[in-house]
């Protein structure tokens, strides 16, 4: 590993030569030969389907992940599986999600697909890649995964097989013996093959039969965010994927890490970021319970698991470390020596609650499905800014720009403008299969257009200041506001409204929504709340809070003025904390600032000053005491 403290380190490493001279492997299969040969016994992946710290595991070595690997790689090619032929997966996490991963970009083109969403959505996902194979899991008790995709193949007939992979046989007797007799029905039929994953797996010889290509093409298919509407798919090329890996194993990790992962492998991050970086350094990758974090008693026996596999870097999210804030550390973290938080700004109490807690800073990054996932992060041994999403990491280009009068313009530093980016994960003209979503993504022809407003400190650090794209950010998942708008304008009463996300301690923001009614029409924000569940489909989007105003901020062209809204909301949600925790202090203003967007100014008693971080630092929000 190289030293990875401050700008200077990461320009460092981009002098020494350009990105195409190093010598390193360039494909997946590439990556996992070179590590099978440096490192053949020692531990490659870990799971264990229940969350307690002494329940079985199945842990592969990186011998058995390349043989296992292997097979599953000629399985995909004996179904038809060409280089530009695409496998799906909608799956938890297990070994053979991992196992689908590494083979399906060998053989050909992987599509990693989020089980959660609805079965349209995943049917619009599968139709959209060109899947002719999907592996998936058996019906299965606790989750209806089995259900969701028998009803999603009904929009996807392209899809020839179908391979299922029983969890059963994760478990002993004797719930082994009942889950024959409570896995749950499948009302729609599917009209493909169907195969066993396992059983079609170890027919297959455990060297590749064929030759796998060594040019650098599309081998992945990631869709983006997509809790509400029909998600964007982008495409990621080997040469993404492995400068994500040699970068991670380059500044954060070697042989003897430990990566404690509870983020789905359908999520960029955990397959483009920590598969490959375990690929590039030999890392050690543990998956606790097929949901992660979602999982029963993960929370509750985090700890006891850290100790268990002696992790050394916890993956987590801000929603994550605010749940696990509320429990003990009640086992030998010792062995921790980071943890790498993404998806969401990471509010300054958590971090500091965190690091009380463990004796490990965390750090922040920042990433993108689009640019192939990691853009920038806090130096391992450097100074970690609580707020900033830390350093561009070695080879990554990132410009704040703006639009002016004269065309596109970089902005000084310390000034706010979009994010734009570029780097060996961002392929310029083709990011997304469909060509329309592509139009004006660029600058200069190779600066992708993150959406992201920021700016860029004097040391280097990125900041993130709001979105030009307006998306509401809920635990990380992306969120259209048009979704909410769209539905609560279908209302007799509404002739107009506004979705915003408001600050939120947990999740960083919820979705909220404010309306103007028709001249002369009653309701209640109660009704028009209601009325929202029923017609919005994805849950996490429904508005946790609607407020009737007599009339919306607008433009001079008449658009809603959401910067507006989102004050209020700021104003509402921070009065309410400190009422709650019995204080007098209150929100005097919101005011904009150049440089941190959105800020609070809070007028408090002296005496409640100490109060006021401990109420307010759960926020990713900035404030301030009122002058």
């Amino acid at each position: 590993m190289r030293a990875f403290r401050n700008q200077e380190d990461c320009q460092a490493i981009t002098d020494e030569m350009t990105w195409e001279a190093r010598d390193i492997p360039r494909t997946t299969h590439g990556w996992l030969t070179h590590v099978t040969a440096n490192h053949p016994d020692r531990p490659a992946v870990s799971f264990q389907l229940l969350s307690g710290p002494t329940d079985p595991a199945e842990t592969l070595t990186w011998r058995q992940v390349e043989a296992e690997v292997s097979q599953v790689a000629n399985l995909f090619r004996d179904l038809g599986i060409g280089e530009t032929d695409t496998v799906a997966y909608i799956l938890p996490n297990a070994i053979e999600t991992y196992l689908a991963y590494l083979a399906g970009t060998i053989a050909g083109v992987v599509a990693p697909i989020n089980p959660l969403l609805e079965p349209e959505q995943i049917g619009a996902i599968l139709k959209d890649s060109g899947a002719k194979v999907l592996v998936t899991l058996k019906s299965f008790p606790k989750t209806d995964v089995a259900q969701k995709v028998a009803e999603a193949l009904t929009h996807a007939p392209a899809v020839e097989t179908v391979l299922e992979i029983d969890l059963n046989r994760y478990l002993s007797p004797p719930k082994s013996w009942l889950v024959p007799l409570l896995r749950p029905k499948t009302a729609v039929p599917i009209k493909a093959r169907v195969l066993d994953f396992n059983a079609e797996r170890k027919k297959r010889p455990t060297g590749l039969q064929f030759t796998p290509g060594t040019d650098d093409r599309v081998a992945a298919l990631f869709h983006t965010g997509g809790t509400t509407g029909m998600p964007k798919v982008a495409r990621h090329r080997y040469s993404g994927m492995a400068y994500q890996g040699w970068t991670a194993a380059t500044l954060l990790y070697d042989e003897t890490d430990v990566l404690m992962c509870p983020l789905p492998l359908f999520h960029v991050f955990a397959a483009e970021v920590l598969v490959n970086a375990s690929l590039a350094s030999g890392a050690h990758l543990i998956l606790p319970t097929p949901a992660g974090y979602r999982g029963d008693g993960v929370f509750d026996n985090f700890w006891k698991l850290v100790e268990r596999w002696k992790v050394t870097f916890i993956i987590t999210v801000p929603t994550a470390v605010a749940a696990l804030m509320q429990r003990p550390v009640d086992a030998d973290v010792s062995t921790v020596r980071s943890a790498i938080s993404g998806s969401a700004p990471l509010p300054l109490e958590l971090f500091k609650r965190f690091g009380e807690a463990t004796g490990v800073e965390i750090m922040e990054g920042y990433g993108l499905t689009e640019a192939t996932c990691l853009v920038s992060c806090n130096p391992f041994q450097g100074e970690k800014k609580v707020g900033s999403v830390g350093i561009p990491i070695p080879y990554t280009d990132v410009k704040i720009l703006i639009h002016t009068a004269d065309g596109v313009a970089e902005q000084p530093v310390g000034e706010i403008g979009e994010i734009c980016v570029a780097n060996p994960g961002v392929s310029p003209g083709s990011t997304y299969t469909e060509a329309d979503k592509n139009h004006d993504l660029f600058h200069y022809d190779v600066y992708l257009r993150t959406g992201d407003l920021g700016r860029v400190d004097e040391d280097g650090y990125l900041w993130i200041t709001g979105r030009a794209k307006d998306l509401i950010i809920r635990s990380g998942h992306n969120i259209d506001p048009a979704v909410i708008e769209e539905a609560l304008a279908t209302h007799p009463a509404v002739a107009m409204t506004g979705a915003i996300g408001q600050p939120d301690g947990y999740a960083g923001e919820l979705p909220c929504a404010y309306v103007e009614l028709v001249d002369g029409a009653q309701a209640t924000g109660e009704e028009l709340s209601a009325y929202a569940a029923e017609h919005i489909n994805e849950r996490a989007a429904i508005p946790k809070y609607v407020e009737i105003l007599d009339e919306l901020p607008k433009t001079a062209v008449g658009k809603v003025w959401k910067p507006v809204l989102r004050r209020q909301a700021i104003t509402r949600v921070f009065d309410a904390a400190l009422s709650e925790a019995g204080l007098g202090a209150r929100v005097a203003d919101v005011v904009e600032d150049k440089r941190r967007g959105l800020v609070a100014q809070i007028t408090a008693p002296e005496a409640e000053a100490p109060q006021l971080e401990e109420v307010l630092g759960v926020f990713t929000v900035p404030w301030e005491r009122a002058a």
